[in-house]
């Protein structure tokens, strides 16, 4: 988990010294959310892609464990009904195994049709497969009791406030502030991506310089 009140307060301080002018409480809400969403994204195009190179995979092992734990911390499970709905908190599928124990690979609906046809390529509990279908999963030979681990949506980051004198101050108390749902390591990059969406440009080494007079001034004031 990130604190959204340490991300808010060191784009707040990169904005400033690139004299570029005070992101809005409501704009820094919009732009969080959006900057979490992507880097959630980022995880499953980056996995795509090591997973593809050719070569010895034991030279990405590190890479896509680390992405792989990242990604842990949205992880859930649950059980398919009948009919394929999906849960409520549903962002992005992971696995699907069957209730038998087999691990279902993915087929289009064109795909399916094919071997559906085939009886040497027919899905069976050995050789599943999983299809959607009008935003439902379909699991042949059988979606019934068919298990799978998904990525929940996150909560929406919110930055909550009070207003005094006219400048909005942090009140963990207020507004139903919610921190980042993502792995402490993704700082800098919601701090980086936000930055972006107010359409300020900065290199990415200049984080760590910000960061650490950031958490300096923090400290001073936590003492006082």
């Amino acid at each position: 988990m990130i604190s959204i009140d340490t991300v808010y307060q060191r784009v707040q301080a990169l904005a400033n010294k690139e004299q570029r002018g005070y992101i809005t409480p409501k704009d820094f809400n919009l732009f969080a959310e959006q900057a979490q969403l992507e880097i959630i994204d980022q995880y499953y195009y980056d996995l795509n892609l090591f997973n593809r190179r050719p070569g010895n995979s034991e030279e990405y092992s590190d890479i896509i464990e680390l992405i792989e734990e990242k990604i842990g911390y949205l992880t859930k499970t649950a059980t398919l009904d009948s009919s394929g709905n999906l849960p409520s908190d549903f962002y992005r599928l992971g696995s699907v195994i069957t209730g038998s124990g087999g691990i279902a690979q993915k087929v289009s609906i064109k795909e399916y049709s094919q071997i559906e046809n085939l009886s040497l390529m027919q899905p069976s509990s050995r050789s599943p497969v999983y299809y959607w279908s009008s935003n439902k999963l379909v699991v042949k030979p059988d979606t019934s009791n068919a298990k799978i681990s998904y990525i929940k949506k996150p909560d929406q980051p919110i930055w909550g406030y009070v207003v005094i004198n006219k400048k909005p101050l942090h009140n963990p108390n207020a507004n139903k502030t919610v921190n980042f749902s993502l792995h402490k390591s993704e700082e800098p990059e919601l701090v980086y991506r936000i930055l972006t969406m107010a359409g300020i440009s900065i290199q990415k080494p200049q984080l760590t310089q910000i960061a650490a007079t950031t958490q300096l001034s923090t400290n001073q004031q936590e003492k006082q």
